[in-house]
């Protein structure tokens, strides 16, 4: 897996991107699969990052001196050594990880199939039970205009056939 920092053009926002390679993510920006999670713009671009390097065995980590402001979070546990993220952050990830996991608990994944199948359920050509998988927002553009409602997850989710 890597990890890029990318970066919306017309909005500026920031967000990362999970990819199998380097490859993969360009694969993907050619095809037009991605997108703002902010403003839904497909103008992506990869963000300037510094390199993740490891620190030699024989130095110490360097010392973090403590933020006195009391309006700043505190932070107890990063979750990488880039990004420290605070606790009630965490909590609140947390909370939509377990809501998110219930939602799709009885859920069937239909994967990039997902704008058929949501037509073939709206229609009645196939039994209503609910789905998820993936779409470009052109369909998901075509669904709304059809009056299929097509929401998007808060979180990532991994193909059934992906996870170890």
């Amino acid at each position: 897996m890597i990890i890029f920092d990318l970066i919306c053009a017309d909005g500026e926002h920031r967000f990362e991107g999970w990819f199998g390679s380097s490859k993969d993510y360009a694969e993907q920006q050619d095809r037009g699969l991605l997108d703002c999670p902010v403003c839904g713009s497909k103008n992506i671009a990869k963000a300037a990052m510094a390199p993740n390097l490891a620190r030699k065995g024989n130095q110490e980590p360097a010392a973090t001196k403590p933020v006195d402001n009391p309006s700043v979070p505190q932070v107890t546990k990063p979750v990488s050594n880039r990004v420290a993220v605070p606790a009630e952050y965490q909590k609140m990830i947390g909370k939509l990880v377990k809501a998110q996991e219930k939602m799709l608990a009885n859920s069937e994944w239909v994967g990039d199939k997902f704008a058929d199948r949501a037509r073939d359920i709206h229609y009645g050509d196939a039994d209503e039970k609910p789905i998820h998988g993936t779409a470009s927002q052109e369909e998901v553009a075509d669904l709304a205009e059809e009056g299929i409602a097509a929401l998007p997850l808060p979180l990532p989710v991994l193909p059934p056939k992906s996870k170890n």
